[in-house]
């Protein structure tokens, strides 16, 4: 466990985050199904996406580990090798969900599974809808959720109904494999997607890859088939997620923090959160070379839908807990279904802080106040424990315990966090 030093951060400092961790998966895995050499600079290199990186290279794809945090793939042209061992992907939801779409374009069957939690999570609308196109795919345990058995030998079809209410990853993984099959696929979305800037995300990574998407809206997307990703280099930018954190401790403090070579043009639908600050009373100043946020020590409420930005609901709310006024966090449902049960776990801690705050089944509730310092439990969850840290530098005496589960997605958050103190 980790106490979090209060009251000692420096009035204006500059940040520097790792990598964005979705833009790492996805680059990864195009680069795998691509045919060539690909290069790729700044990747994160954190649990999910070392996972991601053993996972791939189970199914016979060469990754190479070089100096100065890049790394080399050698692309198998959408050609999968069979792997003898189970994939484990241990809390990885974009691993599991992605790998388990790409797993369809080997003719072997894959098994992959995770840890107790990922045997929680749901993905059997993503099964459904490889098992539309000839894809045997099955939950090995009869519940819609991990282990899976993925077989892709019977491939076949080009036209598949998905539901994205739960997680648009279903769809990225699809889209990310499309290219590769025979037929390319017609994906038409029956309800959601959630999250979608991750979607557009998705396909400017294919776009950067050399593969064009025909969309109408969210609804409907084609891509054709026998095509094949074009090798070359790529950088991953930082990772406007993490950049969250430091946003929300400058609203918080009522300091200025800017978050260097983070872009407001990203597309990274998260870099969104400092605008949601600035409708709190922050003021955003967009440089050549980061985004600042400047506090104005003292925050209003907001009322929010949050459905594109998930990951930084606990954040939000956070924050929210020392505005004035009531917070209302709308469209979260899906946050039941991420490494924790996010929407209980962020009420638990804040109302242990002294803050009340309640959920439902699609909104969050959180009533500002001074929270005070408290012992959080983090779940197991790198979100739940960047967010909490956040509250500890206004809450002396806030203590945060498993304090390594960041290291799913920010290894170096601690040392990265000390930058903020005087």
């Amino acid at each position: 466990m980790i106490e979090i030093k209060s009251h000692q951060m420096k009035s204006r400092v500059e940040i520097e985050v790792p990598g964005s961790k979705s833009l790492t998966h996805r680059i990864l895995i195009v680069s795998a199904l691509a045919e060539g050499v690909c290069r790729i600079e700044n990747p994160l290199l954190s649990e999910d996406t070392v996972l991601t990186i053993k996972a791939l290279r189970q199914m016979g794809i060469r990754i190479e580990e070089k100096p100065d945090n890049r790394l080399v793939v050698y692309g198998s042209g959408g050609k999968l090798s069979p792997s003898r061992e189970p994939i484990y992907l241990g809390n990885s939801g974009t691993s599991i969900r992605l790998l388990t779409a790409v797993a369809a374009l080997g003719k072997h069957t894959y098994m992959l599974l995770g840890n107790d939690r990922m045997a929680e999570r749901p993905i059997q609308a993503l099964l459904d809808a490889l098992s539309q196109i000839g894809v045997q795919a099955r939950s090995t345990d009869n519940n819609g959720c991990p282990p899976v058995e993925i077989n892709g030998t019977n491939l076949a079809g080009s036209t598949v109904s998905i539901n994205c209410r739960t997680s648009s990853q279903y769809l990225t993984g699809l889209l990310l494999m499309a290219p590769c099959t025979e037929e390319g696929l017609e994906i038409k979305v029956t309800d959601g997607p959630v999250s979608r800037p991750y979607v557009d995300m998705t396909i400017d990574v294919m776009s950067n890859f050399g593969l064009a998407i025909d969309r109408h809206g969210y609804d409907v997307f084609k891509v054709a088939g026998k095509r094949i990703y074009r090798a070359g280099d790529y950088e991953v930018e930082a990772d406007a997620s993490q950049a969250g954190y430091f946003w929300a401790a400058a609203a918080i403090c009522g300091h200025t923090v800017k978050v260097t070579g983070v872009n407001r043009n990203s597309c990274q639908g998260d870099v969104n959160f400092s605008k949601v600050l600035e409708s709190m009373g922050c003021t955003i100043i967009n440089e050549s070379d980061g985004v600042a946020v400047a506090g104005s020590g003292r925050l209003k409420a907001v009322k929010i839908d949050m459905g594109d930005m998930p990951d930084m609901v606990p954040t939000l709310a956070v924050v929210a807990a020392f505005a004035e006024g009531t917070t209302v966090i709308k469209n979260v449902l899906h946050l039941k279904s991420k490494e924790s049960d996010r929407l209980n776990a962020v009420v638990n801690e804040l109302v242990k802080m002294g803050i009340s705050a309640r959920c439902s089944e699609d909104e969050m509730v959180v009533s500002g106040g001074k929270p005070q310092g408290a012992e959080i439990e983090t779940y197991g969850d790198h979100r739940i424990a960047m967010s909490f840290a956040v509250a500890g530098l206004k809450a002396p005496g806030t203590i945060i315990k498993d304090e390594h589960c960041v290291e799913k997605s920010f290894p170096d958050f601690w040392e990265v966090f000390e930058g903020l103190y005087r």
